[in-house]
């Protein structure tokens, strides 16, 4: 088991959350060992239209590479009327960072306290509010420009006094030390929705993009924000920079970091171990029972041949007489029909020998003996 991954506390927690899957406030879908970097300085891209709500850029971590990877903020088709959206955060608990997953609901939760900028100052949105069944944007926090929308209002109010931080995870050392109040406990129970396709669309393209790395970025990912979900080339596309050269350095130091306790591939290489290829081998050698069907099949040709040579005995008196009837029974009688003759001569033969004729001459031959007597009787 890596330094920065441990497997095992994960699948604990997440069969400890299975019975709450329909109310839970969020899902552990990743443990690491290395805090996410300072979250990067960008602006925010104007709106593309009404019913689109603002969702902000995170660090995500790909265990395959071992390296966290920047998914750019981007204006978001809402769900469901009257919903909003909860970012996902980074918390630290029992000595890993745990990647907490934002969702869609009636109220906005908890989110670790963290700064994501535009409206998510660490706790709530302020960017907006549903006045009814529309959603109406506060052109204080957001970007509404070059958009044609009336359901615009002004707040100032709520970017008074506002302490901009940068740190990207809550709890554990150099963390934000804040923690859920009743309120936000109360939404964890609340009907919630997962990400939808496009959010899940923006994350694939920012884990296939080399660029979007914490080690190749340090910590100023090139494409920031987005104005559509997916779109990462053209207008309206952000880029960031490092919050402080400090912060720079050790994202620049992660996947370094990570690479000394080993990769996650690591994990991965157990999967073709546990496989069962001999059980797959074992199956084909079951199929040897047809076997038996091919030794069935040698007795019934036998009664075939036990029929076939009672209809044979008639007829072998006139196949000798007429010979086109030989070609048509040729293949079925025609080697069957010849060793029986054979046996009608073996027959014939033992009442000849017999000697039934001998017994004849033998009374023949007794008048000469008689006759000879005679004819002795007129000598004397």
């Amino acid at each position: 088991m890596s330094r920065w991954h441990r497997s095992s506390l994960f699948s604990v927690l997440l069969l400890l959350l299975l019975p709450f899957a329909g109310h839970a406030q969020f899902s552990i879908g990743v443990s690491v060992n290395i805090a996410p970097p300072e979250l990067p300085v960008y602006e925010q891209p104007p709106i593309p239209g009404e019913g689109y709500m603002w969702t902000p850029g995170y660090w995500a971590w790909d265990p395959n590479y071992g390296d966290y990877y920047w998914v750019p903020g981007t204006w978001v088709p809402v769900p469901q009327p009257g919903y909003l959206w909860t970012p996902g955060y980074w918390g630290f608990e029992n000595g890993a960072y745990l990647w907490h997953e934002g969702y869609w609901g009636p109220h906005v939760g908890f989110y670790g306290g963290v700064d994501y900028g535009f409206g998510y100052r660490g706790e709530g949105w302020v960017g907006g509010e549903w006045r009814g069944g529309h959603l109406f944007y506060n052109s204080a926090v957001v970007n509404v420009s070059n958009t044609h929308i009336t359901n615009v209002y002004v707040n100032r109010t709520v970017i008074n006094n506002v302490t901009v931080n940068h740190v990207a995870y809550n709890g554990g050392p150099g963390g934000i030390q804040a923690r859920p109040t009743a309120a936000q406990e109360a939404v964890a129970h609340e009907r919630h929705l997962p990400p939808i396709a496009a959010q899940r669309e923006q994350i694939t393209r920012a884990r296939a993009n080399p660029q979007m790395r914490a080690s190749a970025n340090h910590g100023a990912p090139p494409v920031a924000a987005t104005p559509r979900p997916g779109v990462f080339k053209g207008a309206g596309v952000v880029h960031a920079r490092a919050a402080s050269p400090a912060a720079a350095a050790a994202a620049a130091r992660i996947h370094t970091e990570a690479a000394k306790a080993g990769p996650a591939r690591g994990a991965e290489g157990t999967r073709p171990a546990e496989r069962p290829a001999p059980q797959s081998e074992r199956a084909p050698e079951r199929r040897a029972v047809p076997e038996r069907p091919a030794e069935r099949a040698a007795p019934r040709p036998a009664p075939e041949a036990r029929p076939a040579p009672r209809p044979a005995e008639p007829r072998p008196a006139p196949e000798a007489r007429s010979a086109p009837m030989r070609p048509a029974p040729e293949a079925r009688p025609a080697p069957r029909p010849e060793p029986r003759p054979a046996p009608e001569m073996r027959s014939a033969p033992p009442p000849r020998p017999e000697a039934r004729p001998e017994p004849r001459p033998e009374p023949r031959a007794e008048p000469p003996r008689e006759q000879g007597r005679e004819r002795e009787r007129p000598g004397i």
